[in-house]
Order: structure tokens, then sequence, then C-alpha cells
């Protein structure tokens, strides 16, 4: 068994027994549980609250403010992996809120827009983004939210300076 997935366990068992994590492990494990919880709720949350995933609306938002799009391109801007882009597309497509067609003069490329409805879609859903996010930091202060945005900014930075 890794170090990891014994972390991992511990962590999944001091959860449903109610335990305080940091007695049994480093902070730096419970901040890593932290932010995974976090990003796992906020998800969920977010597509019950707006009927919307974040990863859709975040293409619907990026062909809002372009005309058309090669898939490719659109793919590249939100960094999820083309077979993914490729199913939300599918998926929009069949709500109507996204065209696709093959680009005249070179078959292999697919170009993407948004419909009417999906221009609709994303008006709405700006209300709705805005409600969750007021009530997703209700009882956090200015001055924490900057502390947060400047602490996931350095953490996101140490991230990508972290070789593979």
């Amino acid at each position: 068994m890794t170090c990891q997935s014994l972390i991992y366990q511990l962590i999944v068992l001091t959860r449903k027994k109610g335990w305080v994590l940091a007695s049994f492990c480093s902070e730096e494990a419970e901040i890593l549980y932290q932010l995974q919880g976090v990003n796992k709720v906020i998800g969920m949350k977010f597509e019950a609250c707006t009927g919307i995933s974040q990863s859709r609306l975040e293409l619907l938002t990026l062909l809002y403010h372009a005309d058309e799009i090669s898939q490719s391109d659109l793919q590249k801007k939100v960094n999820i992996d083309s077979a993914a882009v490729t199913r939300h597309l599918k998926q929009l497509e069949a709500k109507g809120m996204v065209s696709r067609r093959r680009k005249p003069e070179d078959n292999r490329i697919t170009l993407v827009r948004l419909t009417d409805q999906g221009r609709e879609r994303i008006e709405s859903s700006k209300k709705e983004k805005e409600r969750f996010m007021k009530e997703m930091l209700a009882n956090v202060s200015t001055e924490e939210r900057r502390l947060l945005i400047d602490v996931l900014a350095r953490m996101r930075n140490n991230i990508d300076n972290i070789e593979a």
C-alpha cells in the first residue's frame, strides 16, 4: 500500500467517524483533502443550481465571445481533452445550443458556433452563476477572499512548476 493510498483511507475513515484529521496527518494532506473536497462539491452544487456543468458553461462562454471557432482551437482554450470536448459539444448540439459544421476548404476541421438558444442560455446562466458564487462566499469577508485568491494563485504557480 502506498503512502498516498494510506493517507486517503485515513482521510475517509476520519471523515466517517467525525474525527479531526489534523491529528492524524500533516497540514499539507489536510489542505489537499479540503481542496479536493471543495472542487468536487462545487462542481456538483454548481450544476444542481445552474442546470449546466462548469465545463459546458465554459465552452458556451468561449463561443459567446467568438463568432465561430474550430473545435480544436476551442479544446486548446478550455484545456480539456478532445474526447471530452467532443462529448460536451455533441450534447450541447442535441440541446440546440451549438451548431457544428465542416470547414468547406478543409473537411478535417469542424467549426463550432453558438446558436440563439445557446446565447439565451449563457445570458440566463450569468445570473445563476452570480447567485451561486454569492451564496458560496456568503460568510467570507473581503479580506479573506483576497487572501484566498493570493494563496490559491501561489499554489497554482507552485503546481505549474512541479516537474512531472
